[in-house]
């Protein structure tokens, strides 16, 4: 230990020092951000995680310290003693500190730093590589600061909420036996069990319906869950959760009790009041006027089907469409100088990349009569302004194509182009519960039938009569949570009847070998009395992301992976040595590297 720290214990923090604080002699510790040598006295702005403070070097004031402070240099890590004086007229509005300042009377240097390889600074100017090689730089700099620790808020205050309401907080394996299906997992080799392997928990899904079963009623866990998929800005192969699971609720129990897990995380760490209840809509509304099933609410556009008007209409691209059993799908524009037709011809390529050829468009005039689509009939023309409600300066937007295809494309269009025309309102929080989605995924060529969600949720009861007839006609008893257009979280109601859960494996070809295979241990706890129960999981590293105003998750995640899944900082993931892999009874390829 230093002889300061043996001396010496901090009183403040770098951002903690007001102009009430003036006359007062005080103890901080820091990294040096910047230092100035105006004539004989030194100025150091000295930061930690909580800010910024100017340290005063007068030789004048003490003559023992301007030998040392001279020497200083950006990041070295260093404590000084000293007294809080005023800043008077001089003070720095940029600065939470800026009315006072510290006039030091003794310095340690607790250790030297190198020059780092880009400025600690929220405005710095590097590439994403080097911050993540260099991340333990990079998470000195505020804004990262900040938002680590706004998670670490968001994390605390749902502790104590949850524990205010019953919860209890269990831990679940992470360790535990691959299923096939659903995301790809990471698999650990088993030395003891030779042949074997582990997966990493894509979630603790299984385990907290059992917990349910066991009777704990109320579980949840802030819980590290582990994907190998193909990473994207808002995906990390290891990622976070608060999940959830309750028994004895229904889809408004539970929400009711979640939203008031929203009101208090907006309220504690954003000091933002959520209005209470929040919206619901359901999947079929929002497909129809959003084209996705996490429509963001900031931006007014909504869309609206057309297929009736079009399919007489005397344009055979839509006639021809309409015949195969495709949509026609359009979006109103209202008059909009930024509209031009650069950026309507820009969404023929835009479209694309989501299987259309193009965006059809109109301008409509007065009269109604367009411009840009020929070969309407006036009947058609008229039905078509008169359902999206287009009048003279509006633009008429239009794809067709299968359900799938035309609202996915044109919900990709709305966004682009309210981001084009800046109608998208910052500054808005915009939640809304999804509801009454699919329960099932039916493949259109082949019937093939597959899970929305998990073989576990709930159909609606009302719609239970349609599993083995129309189970594309199956509503279930799912909701997901959306903010602004990003899913942030999302759960169902699970099936807790032995009946209806084999009614559902039998709907999804799950043969009776295949379910005890997979699910044989739940099924027998199934068999004790199971109570009716339904759960949820909110994504920590979205949310975290969306509270801070970050663009990536990287920004909110300490030491997160490129978007190849490695680390550059610690250079992961590595070769293992041939004995390593002698003991775990694997043989690689020989064209594999072994260290």
């Amino acid at each position: 230990m230093s002889s300061f720290l043996a001396t010496h214990t901090r009183t403040h923090s770098c951002g903690q020092l007001r102009a009430s604080d003036a006359g007062k002699r005080v103890v901080v510790t820091g990294w040096v951000q910047s230092y100035r040598d105006h004539g004989g006295c030194v100025f150091i702005d000295l930061r930690d995680r909580d800010g910024v403070l100017q340290l005063v070097f007068d030789p004048e004031f003490h003559t023992g310290v301007i030998e040392v402070a001279s020497n200083l240099r950006s990041e070295w890590c260093i404590g000084v003693t000293g007294e809080v004086r005023s800043r008077g007229a001089k003070h720095n509005d940029r600065m939470r500190t800026g009315d006072v300042e510290v006039w030091v009377d003794s310095i340690e240097v607790f250790s030297k730093a190198e020059t780092p390889p880009f400025q600690i600074e929220d405005d710095t100017e590097t590439n994403d590589q080097l911050r993540l090689k260099y991340r333990y730089l990079d998470l000195r700099r505020p804004k990262m600061q900040r938002n680590i620790m706004l998670r670490s808020k968001i994390t605390k205050t749902t502790r104590e909420y949850l524990g205010q309401n019953g919860f209890l907080e269990i831990e679940t394996p992470f360790m535990v036996k691959y299923t096939p299906g659903g995301a790809r997992n990471f698999l650990v080799p088993s030395r003891l069990n030779p042949g074997s392997f582990y997966a990493l928990a894509e979630s603790p899904q299984i385990f907290k319906q059992l917990l349910m079963v066991a009777g704990y009623e109320r579980y949840f866990q802030i819980v590290r869950c582990f994907r190998d998929e193909d990473l994207r800005l808002d995906r990390q192969p290891e990622f976070t959760q608060i999940d959830l699971e309750l028994s004895f609720v229904n889809e408004a129990i539970l929400q009711g009790i979640m939203e008031g897990l929203i009101s208090s995380l907006w309220k504690e760490v954003l000091g933002f009041e959520v209005t209470l209840p929040l919206r619901r809509m359901t999947y079929a509304e929002a497909m129809d006027k959003y084209g996705v099933d996490k429509p963001d609410l900031r931006l007014d556009l909504t869309l609206c089907e057309v297929t009736e008007q079009a399919k007489g209409s005397g344009f055979r691209v839509f006639e021809s469409v309409v015949a195969s059993g495709g949509i026609v799908k359009c979006l109103r524009v209202p008059a909009n100088e930024k509209l031009t037709r650069k950026v309507l011809d820009g969404l023929q390529e835009f479209a694309k990349p989501y299987g259309v050829q193009g965006v059809a468009y109109a301008r409509v005039g007065e009269g109604g009569a367009w411009t840009g689509i020929k070969g309407f009939s006036d009947a058609a023309r008229e039905a078509v302004n008169t359902h999206a409600g287009a009048g003279p300066g509006d633009t008429l937007l239009f794809v067709a194509n299968t359900y799938k295809i035309a609202n996915t494309c044109m919900g990709a269009v709305r966004l682009h182009i309210g981001d084009k025309l800046d109608l998208i309102r910052k500054g808005e929080w915009q939640f809304m519960w999804l509801v009454d989605p699919p329960l099932f995924e039916v493949d259109e060529a082949t019937k093939e039938v597959a899970a929305s969600h998990h073989p576990f949720t709930s159909p609606r009861e009302e719609d239970e009569h349609l599993l083995e007839t129309e189970p594309g006609k199956v509503l279930a008893r799912a909701y997901d949570l959306v903010l602004n257009g990003v899913e942030v979280g999302g759960g169902s109601i699970r099936i807790h009847r032995s009946d209806l859960q084999g009614r559902i494996f039998t709907a999804l070809g799950i043969s009776d070998e295949d379910r005890a295979q997979k699910f044989g241990f739940l099924l027998e706890a199934f068999k004790y009395g199971p109570p009716p129960h339904g759960g949820i999981a909110f994504g920590l590293d979205r949310l975290a992301m969306l509270m801070a105003g970050a663009e990536s998750l990287r920004d909110v995640i300490a030491f997160p992976k490129t978007q190849k899944g490695s680390d550059l900082m610690t250079e992961c993931p590595t070769p293992v040595s041939k004995k390593q892999l002698e003991e775990l009874f694997i043989q690689l390829r020989p064209d594999l590297p072994v260290r």
